[in-house]
């Protein structure tokens, strides 16, 4: 792989996935693969995300994790709860860091409305799928989903299974 243009001969470009812009342009920083095991996504959402600058510190070093996160809707407003963002040994010394605080999400008003209405008329669940860098911001696709159950989970698995392996036979000819 060639450097930029505009990179020093001696500075590599840098080579992990999750520094790698995505399908759709933007650098992913954490993912929630739980969650489409074990939800129907009905619909995605994109937030921004409140922070504080150690989280976001945290965020540039990868130290996210979402798996066990969810988002509740309360008084009109949308609170991203139970994500673990790993403080960095070299945080500033005056704040106490709280790696699994609850972070508010940045939603327009009718967003917040139609995400209120699914939730409380129609039964549905908003999760966290991806973390990701968008224009240098931080932002949290969310996922408004109906649960599964075993049958439905079984039937995901195999197809997961079958397309695995009607690429390796497709590859193999």
């Amino acid at each position: 792989m060639r450097d930029p243009p505009d990179a020093p001969p001696h500075m590599p470009t840098p080579s992990k996935d999750k520094d790698r812009p995505s399908a759709e342009g933007r650098a992913s920083i954490a993912l929630n693969k739980r969650a489409r095991y074990d939800y129907f996504i009905e619909e995605k959402l994109e937030a921004g995300l409140a922070l504080q600058g150690w989280e976001v510190k945290s965020l540039r070093a990868g130290k996210a994790q979402i798996t066990e996160g969810y988002v509740l809707i309360k008084d009109g407003e949308a609170f991203l709860i139970g994500a673990h963002f790993t403080p960095l040994r070299t945080a500033s010394t005056h704040v106490i860091a709280d790696p699994t605080r609850t972070r508010k999400l940045l939603l327009h008003r009718r967003e917040l409305d139609r995400l209120v209405g699914a939730v409380e008329r129609r039964g549905y669940t908003v999760v966290p799928l991806e973390l990701y860098w968008s224009k240098g911001k931080v932002k949290i696709a969310i996922g408004l989903a109906k649960g599964k159950q075993a049958h439905d989970k079984r039937h995901t698995e195999k197809d997961r299974d079958w397309q695995r392996e009607k690429a390796r036979l497709l590859r193999n000819r």
